[in-house]
C-alpha cells in the first residue's frame, strides 16, 4: 500500500525526521488558508498522487502571493496529472499539499528499500538529489552509495555516520543526518514498510536536514497490526479493477495484454502467463481466485476480467486441489449467463472433481473450447485471438 507525500512525512515526523511545515488543502479556498497560517511570502503547492514525476509533470509550483497559491491550486485540483510513473491516463489530483519554501543549500537522495533475495534492507543515498535514483546511476554511478543493514543488529549509528561522512557533510551537518537516518530506519522498521524514499533530503539553514519529498510503501500482509497506516489508504489512487478484486478477495494485477487469465493459485497463475507469452500471445491480467473459490467468486473474477476493455479472449485454469472443478464449472456458467461475453472462452480443469466440472460445462451448452494441458489452452488462447 502507497500513502500521499503529506502521509509520508506525518508519519515520518513522529520518528524524528525534520519536515517543512506544511498543510493539506481540498480546495483553493484551503490552500490560500493554509498558505495564510503557515506565514511566510514563499511557498510549494504538491499535487497528492500516487506517483514520482511530479515536478516535472507540473505538479509541483512555487507561489510568492495568495493570488499564485489560489490560481496553481485551481488547476492543479480535479485535473489529471500524467507523469513518467502515471502512464497515459494519469492519476486524479483531489488534494494538494502547501507548505514553507524555504532556502536549500544542498540536495542529497536517501532510501530504505526491502530486498527480498537476500532478506536484508538496503540504503541507498547520494550526493545528487532531487533525481530519480536510476537517472542517477545512469549519469554518475559511482555517486551511489549503498548500505546493508544486517537484521541481527539492526542500523547502527556508526553505519549512518559513515554514510553521512561520505556525503561531503561537515561536522555538525553529519550530527543531524545521523539523527535523520537512524530516525528514517526506525520508521520504516517499526511500521512494515517495503520502501522509504527521501528525495530530495535537503540542507537547510542552520545546518538542518530536512525531507523535502517523501514516499512510502508499505506491506499489505502487515497492515493489520499497522491501524494507523492502513487509515490513510486512497482507493482513489488504485487501479478500479483492483479494488473491485480486494472486494471479493481475489489477488489481481491489471496487465496491458489480450488474454484474461482466471487461474487459482499464484504459482500457477505465474506459470499460465510464461506459457501465454511463449505461445505468442500476451496476458491482459494476473488473476489468482484462491483455493477455496465459490461459483459467486469465480463469476465475479470473470466479470472482472471482461471488464477490460482490450480482453479478447479468456483463458481458465483450473488445477484443483483444495478447490473444485465443479464448483468453478458452475462460477463459469453463472458467470457467462450473466454477462453473455463475446470474446472466445478457453477453459481447462485438472484435479478435484474434475468429471463433475466438465459435465457442467458439457450440459450448459455454453459455446467454449475445452484445452487438456497448460500448453494446450494457451496455443488455442492465442490461435482464437488470431482468428
Amino acid at each position: 500500500m502507497d500513502v500521499h507525500e503529506y502521509q509520508a512525512k506525518e508519519l515520518l515526523a513522529k520518528f524524528g525526521v525534520a519536515i517543512p511545515r506544511g498543510g493539506v488543502a481540498h480546495t483553493p479556498e484551503q490552500a490560500v488558508y493554509v498558505a495564510t497560517e503557515l506565514g511566510g511570502s514563499h511557498w510549494a503547492v504538491k499535487a497528492q498522487v500516487h506517483a514520482g514525476g511530479r515536478g516535472k509533470a507540473g505538479g509541483v509550483k512555487l507561489c510568492r502571493t495568495y493570488h499564485d497559491v489560489r490560481r496553481i491550486a485551481e488547476d492543479l485540483l480535479g485535473k489529471r496529472l500524467v507523469t513518467v510513473q502515471t502512464g497515459p491516463e494519469g492519476k486524479l489530483v483531489q488534494r494538494v499539499y502547501v507548505e514553507v519554501a524555504d532556502k536549500i543549500e544542498r540536495e542529497f537522495y536517501l532510501s530504505f528499500v526491502l530486498d527480498r533475495k537476500t532478506e536484508r534492507i538496503n540504503i541507498i543515498a547520494s550526493k545528487h538529489g532531487g533525481m530519480e535514483i536510476e537517472e542517477i546511476a545512469k549519469s554518475d554511478p559511482s555517486a551511489i552509495l549503498n548500505l546493508v543493514v544486517e537484521p541481527a543488529f539492526g542500523l547502527q549509528p556508526f553505519q549512518a555516520r559513515e554514510l553521512a561522512f561520505k556525503l561531503g557533510l561537515n561536522l555538525k551537518q553529519v550530527s543531524r543526518a545521523v539523527q535523520c537516518i537512524m530516525s528514517a530506519y526506525r520508521a520504516f522498521r517499526d511500521l512494515d514498510a517495503n520502501m522509504v524514499e527521501i528525495n530530495p533530503l535537503v540542507l537547510a539553514a542552520e545546518d538542518r536536514m530536512v525531507a523535502l519529498d517523501a514516499k512510502m510503501s508499505f506491506d499489505d500482509n502487515a497492515l493489520f497490526r499497522q491501524p494507523l497506516v492502513s487509515n490513510m489508504h486512497d482507493p482513489s489512487q488504485d487501479d478500479p479493477r483492483e479494488v473491485v478484486a480486494q472486494q471479493h478477495n481475489l489477488n489481481y494485477v491489471g496487465l496491458d495484454g489480450e488474454i484474461g487469465c482466471i487461474v487459482n493459485g499464484a504459482g500457477l497463475a505465474m506459470a499460465t502467463m510464461d506459457m501465454i507469452k511463449f505461445a505468442g500471445g500476451s496476458p491482459a491480467n494476473f488473476l489468482d481466485v484462491g483455493g477455496g473459490a465459490s461459483p459467486e467468486r469465480v463469476a465475479a473474477a470473470f466479470r472482472l476480467v471482461l471488464g477490460d476493455a482490450n480482453v479478447k479472449a479468456i483463458l481458465v485454469n483450473i488445477f484443483a486441489g483444495i478447490n473444485r472443478c465443479d464448483w468453478v464449472a458452475q462460477g463459469i456458467v453463472q458467470a457467462y449467463n450473466e454477462v453473455k461475453p463475446n470474446v472466445p472462452l478457453i477453459v481447462r480443469l485438472a484435479g478435484t472433481n474434475v468429471e463433475a466440472g466438465n459435465k457442467i460445462i458439457a450440459e450448459s451448452g455454453i459455446p467454449l473450447i475445452t484445452a487438456s494441458s497448460l500448453a494446450d489452452a494457451a496455443k488455442k488462447a492465442v490461435e482464437a485471438i488470431k482468428g
